[in-house]
């Protein structure tokens, strides 16, 4: 008998295709530019969701927890997201509220690794979170009770309908436990693959200030070029 799995595997071939450079002595000082710019790049090279990553945190044991959702915006603050506080990831970050994220494009064999702090936002600004989303978001966001165990899909059907329902005649409608995130990054990596396997990797890391810096003192970053 054949194993699919294995056949499959190893017939798979990574970025088997005309790949964009990267010249990481032009990289700018500061890691958001550079982010922003890959985004839009990966966008317009057709890269299917490129607003999705992996978030990573711990549990109350220590234990790693990774799971996909959506980027919500990435400014000066950092990088933003959000999800309900009483969810696996909301409880997590509150007690422990160091996180990384992870970003994969394959379309042009880009990724971004993130890591830094995590500080859930005020009820005005998550209200305002929420506001600027579909109306599936608002109806999943108003089902609620993410990540407790689930009696039965049929359970899920009637919840969903309701919220659904809610939504439409609700439009602004409160979801009191939807909370907006934003990640302040400390070190930030650039990773451009190559098909001979000599691939750049640029690392940003924030530089932590002197006690001597006026105390809005923009943050400096040093970049390093690592091995592969």
């Amino acid at each position: 008998m054949k194993d699919d799995f294995h056949l499959t595997l190893r017939s798979l071939r990574v970025w088997d295709t005309e790949l964009p450079g990267f010249d990481a002595s032009a990289a700018p000082l500061e890691p958001l530019p550079l982010f922003r710019e890959w985004f839009v790049h990966a966008a317009g090279a057709g890269q299917l969701e490129p607003h999705t990553m992996s978030l990573a945190t711990v549990d109350a044991q220590g234990r790693p927890d990774v799971r996909t959702l959506m980027l919500h915006d990435a400014d000066a603050r950092g990088w933003h997201f959000a999800s309900h506080s009483t969810s696996a990831k909301g409880r997590q970050l509150a007690a422990h509220p160091e996180a990384a994220l992870g970003f994969y494009w394959p379309t042009v064999a880009r990724q971004i690794r993130i890591r830094g702090r995590v500080t859930a936002c005020g009820p005005e600004v998550s209200r305002a979170d929420l506001a600027v989303r579909s109306r599936g978001a608002l109806a999943a966001a108003l089902t609620g009770r993410q990540s407790e165990v689930l009696a039965s899909t049929a359970e899920l059907v009637r919840a969903s309908a309701e919220a659904w329902e809610r939504a439409a005649a609700e439009p602004d409608a409160p979801a009191p436990t939807w909370t907006a995130y934003v990640l302040d990054a400390t070190e930030v990596e650039f990773f451009q693959g190559d098909p001979a396997r000599r691939h750049t990797r640029l690392r940003y890391t924030r530089t932590t200030p002197s006690p001597t810096d006026p105390p809005a003192s923009a943050p400096t970053w040093t970049r390093d070029l690592l091995w592969p």
